[in-house]
């Protein structure tokens, strides 16, 4: 069972004992192993197993202990039992809550790194001491860690689903439709334009499903089911390469189990099922 975590950026005046250091170098996450099982790394600080920490941010509670995220000096040996693991990996061997924290820990020293100069004027950058953010000192600019919504649309008609493969994928593995939201547009609007763009069809009965947050960069995935509503599939052959309604009972290969768009395949598929052929 995931455990509660509570969000926070100021640290505690005091801490003992350990706590779970999201640490990465190159965008790699460093975990303990345990019979091919990785785990977040818990200590006091990670300079105690001789590890040179560039920058570190706190961020909150998880079940009652503390975390932390870090960016790791280059060029460093992992403690022993520790490993560094493609945080794709780590996020199919975690739970959701983790999972979620360790993709807030990587965007925060990702966007804390690239944004230590003020894109306005280029001056340099301080902390915030009341909220997680970067304000220009000179011009008063102020940025926080980005956000950038992706809309995902998963068409229905009959028993059938609309699945796509995107250009450049050089495999089979089909996905729901996707797309960024353009200033402006509401996510409804965005979900009919990029449908329309991608595929060319039209929709109707648009419903909300869920939400994920997805690191790679720095995207919040937000995901809706809709029905077909008319014309033909043309893939646009620039984004996607090839689009078809597939039934329930032969699905082609899907997205990884970490991601919000298998999981809303198999919800869908399971209640299409029900449906006669």
């Amino acid at each position: 069972m995931s455990k509660d975590y509570q969000p926070h950026f100021k640290p505690p005046e005091t801490r003992s004992g350990d706590a779970l250091w999201f640490a990465f170098h190159e965008g790699r996450v460093l975990v303990r192993m345990n019979h091919d099982t990785p785990s977040v790394m818990s200590c006091t600080h990670p300079s105690h197993h001789g590890l040179e920490v560039v920058q570190e941010h706190y961020l909150g509670t998880y079940g009652g202990e503390h975390c932390y995220a870090a960016e790791l000096a280059a060029a460093q040996i992992a403690p022993n039992g520790h490993t560094l693991l493609g945080l794709r990996d780590l996020l199919g061997h975690v739970d959701d809550t983790l999972a979620g924290i360790s993709g807030r820990a990587y965007q925060i020293l990702e966007w804390n790194r690239n944004h230590k100069f003020c894109g306005r004027c280029g001056g340099e950058t301080e902390p915030r001491g009341d909220e997680r953010a970067r304000t220009c000192p000179t011009c008063k600019r102020t940025s926080y860690p980005p956000v950038a919504p992706v809309i995902m649309i998963l068409i229905t008609h009959g028993r059938k689903m609309l699945l796509a493969r995107k250009v450049g994928w050089g495999n089979t593995r089909y996905s729901a439709l996707a797309g960024f939201v353009e200033p402006g547009e509401t996510l409804e609007s965005t979900v009919i334009r990029e449908t329309r763009e991608e595929v060319g069809v039209e929709i109707k009965n648009i419903r909300y499903f869920g939400s994920q947050p997805w690191p790679f960069p720095n995207n919040l995935m937000i995901a809706f089911t809709a029905e077909y509503a008319g014309s033909p599939v043309k893939p646009d052959g620039v984004e996607i390469e090839h689009a078809e309604f597939f039934d329930a009972d032969e699905l082609p290969n899907l997205p990884p189990g970490i991601s919000i768009s298998r999981r809303m395949i198999n919800t869908v598929g399971a209640e299409l099922r029900k449906l006669p052929k």
